[in-house]
């Protein structure tokens, strides 16, 4: 895997250094192409989950294939407007914010989704003619692990399934249109049975309101991080769950509108994170790699456990030796240990692979560190999409008051 849409990555690298995030068009276009023809329903709509990967030329992209979009924040919702998305096909999808921050969405003109009864509340009697979409917590275990798992007992996302009584009770003394259910359990979910239960439990709440236009299913769905990894598959799932969803339209006399959240499922294979070896360093026990990153720029491995392939891209065919790959922020951040890579010497590139989603998004400047660069291959042609940081950006919203 060295070439892009028949772009060499080292030629990236040469045109716009290391360290780099590299997207791949045409990937996240298949990927999406799979992920809806994998279903068969009258009405489905998919809304990117953006938190994935919010560059707004991607967003542009994935805007021209027909999808829309779920947002979490205002600053999300901002940027979705101006990759040209409508309003209509806007899910504001937060968590714990501000009655302001509703207020602006409201003016966006958005889909609204409430999460909690104090805002609901709020909604209720401020809005009164706006119609809401109702998160419920179905109190599911599902994901790769706790971090990642939202739908359990103890979870702060959602309203709980058991407290539907008070749902009810609020919906109807401030006579609240709902026209949607959402739920979402949480990300990495390999068994579709957890799709299926925790459906079901949220299909018994929609047969409560009328008024319910959609159901929203989040998303979830787990990518293979290695040769051979694990990964839901897709196209048995939307079979089982197309045939469950359309079994539960035809014995309730509703056509509902089936909608999806995926953010990671489109975007993760798509995007590579180009590294340059700095040192190697032989101790007693290990041979490491200290590479030209860190935490700083990729901080899945360090905050959720998460494997990332690797592979030295300079010498594809070199001797296989053991390594531990670590970046040079003055923290622990080890991004794989022993890993069997061909033979690294100092200056070589590293490819660490899925790094589309829940990456650069999670980038920061830590030890006053820049932030690299994304560039997107499009119909075999590199663009830049985000310019390297520089000195002048870490200081650009820093204030010097003379207090001394």
């Amino acid at each position: 895997m060295t070439q892009v849409q028949g772009i060499s990555y080292l030629d990236l690298v040469d045109k716009y250094d290391a360290p780099l995030y590299v997207y791949d068009a045409d990937n996240i276009k298949s990927m999406y192409d799979k992920f809806v023809n994998a279903f068969s329903v009258p009405k489905l709509k998919v809304h990117y989950a953006c938190k994935a990967l919010s560059n707004i030329s991607v967003l542009k992209l994935i805007k021209s294939f027909g999808c829309g979009l779920d947002c979490v924040s205002i600053q999300e919702l901002r940027l979705g407007l101006l990759a040209g998305f409508k309003p209509e096909d806007i899910l504001f999808t937060p968590n714990n914010i501000s009655e302001q921050e509703y207020d602006l969405a409201v003016q966006a003109g958005v889909n609204i989704n409430i999460d909690n009864f104090e805002m609901l509340e709020y909604f209720g009697s401020t809005y009164p003619n706006i119609p809401v979409c109702v998160r419920i917590n179905p109190h599911v275990m599902g994901g790769g692990n706790r971090k990642i798992s939202v739908g359990h007992i103890g979870s702060k996302f959602g309203i709980s399934i058991h407290q539907m009584p008070l749902l009810e009770k609020i919906i109807k003394t401030f006579d609240i249109k709902i026209n949607g259910i959402h739920v979402h359990t949480g990300s990495d979910i390999l068994d579709s049975d957890i799709f299926i239960h925790a459906s079901k439990v949220i299909l018994d709440v929609v047969d409560k309101f009328d008024s319910v236009e959609y159901v929203d299913f989040g998303s979830g769905f787990k990518v293979a991080y290695k040769q051979g990894g694990l990964q839901t598959d897709i196209e048995d799932f939307g079979q089982e769950f197309s045939n469950m969803f359309n079994e539960f339209c035809e014995s309730c006399n509703r056509q509902l509108e089936l909608k999806f959240e995926p953010g990671k499922y489109l975007v993760s294979h798509a995007g590579v994170f180009l590294v340059r070896a700095n040192v190697i360093k032989r101790t007693t026990a290990t041979t490491f790699v200290g590479v030209d990153s860190g935490l700083n720029h990729l901080i899945r491995p360090m905050f959720y456990d998460a494997y990332h392939d690797i592979i030295n891209i300079s010498n594809p065919n070199g001797k296989p030796k053991i390594y531990s790959v670590v970046g040079y922020i003055c923290e622990t951040d080890t991004f794989g240990e022993d890993r069997k890579l061909a033979e690294v010497s100092k200056g070589d590139i590293l490819m660490i692979k899925n790094a589309g989603a829940y990456c650069y998004m999670m980038s920061s400047n830590y030890n006053s560190r820049y932030r690299p660069p994304e560039v997107m291959v499009h119909q075999g042609k590199d663009y830049l999409i985000r310019e390297r940081e520089s000195f002048d950006n870490i200081m650009q919203l820093q204030c010097d008051p003379d207090f001394l």
